[in-house]
């Protein structure tokens, strides 16, 4: 695998749980958390991008590396291109795009969402895993995609895809085995030099209809190799029982 860099976009405001990038998980703040558990992948560079000088603070304070980006911007993406200029990244750096709320982030998929990127032709990979069931496929919160023969997505929704027509039909109340169901991941890895040519493209309606940034790629036509895992990775933190749960786990884990 070649270097990579993990960016970790972290904003100080959050509506759900305020302050949640420096709640405490176990005496370091979480986006902290977050870039320890990213340092464990083959990334060579794990580099914090934040809004708010308590978090650059926080970061440095607990050695890690982090660039004060600007307050406002439309997206995380937007962001991480800002800090790509920052640090002066060269144009063909493959950089992983880690939550700042994602303590319990595997390393492993981290480098599987990088050696992806580098393995393609695509500007842009994400990754997915086999959904078997059946509340999951109807939920509008759990986001779907559909692959084409070189596992590039063709579509994200929200809506169940691809639908089985006559199984659904029949009154069947599971996935049958032979449909191909994906639930997406939401971890991205960019080619820096895509991600400067992002933020001047034009919103798609696709995306405004759906909720979901990543349309805006497809919709310019640009492809997302997608990473197929195994399973589902840890929930990241939006709420405060969410905090209470990777508290939890973090307990069991020390």
């Amino acid at each position: 695998m070649s270097d990579f860099i993990v960016l970790i976009p972290a904003r100080l405001s959050s509506t759900r749980l305020p302050n949640k990038a420096l709640a405490d998980i176990h005496g370091k703040p979480m986006v902290v958390r977050v870039a320890e558990r990213a340092a464990l992948s083959k990334a060579n560079r794990v580099v914090v991008a934040t809004d708010h000088k308590e978090i650059l603070s926080a970061c440095r304070q607990n050695g890690v590396e982090a660039v004060l980006t600007a307050a406002e911007h439309e997206s995380g993406t937007h962001r991480l291109a800002e800090a790509a200029a920052i640090l002066n990244l060269p144009a063909e750096t493959c950089v992983v795009n880690v939550q700042g709320d994602e303590p319990l982030i595997e390393p492993e998929l981290i480098n599987a969402i990088a050696s992806q990127l580098q393995q393609s032709n695509a500007p842009m990979a994400t990754a997915a895993h086999a959904l078997t069931d059946l509340a999951d496929f109807m939920d509008p919160n759990c986001v779907k995609v559909v692959l084409d023969k070189n596992q590039n997505a063709l579509y994200f929704s929200r809506a169940p895809i691809p639908w089985p027509r006559d199984v659904m039909r029949s009154g069947e109340e599971i996935i049958p085995s032979t449909v191909a169901v994906y639930r997406h991941i939401g971890l991205y890895g960019y080619r820096v030099e895509f991600l400067s040519q992002y933020i001047n493209l034009a919103p798609s309606p696709l995306e405004y209809i759906e909720s979901l940034e990543q349309l805006r790629v497809l919709w310019h036509g640009y492809n997302i190799a997608v990473q197929i895992t195994r399973h589902a990775p840890a929930a990241g933190v939006d709420t405060a029982a969410d905090l209470q749960r990777v508290l939890s786990s973090w307990a069991e884990k020390s």
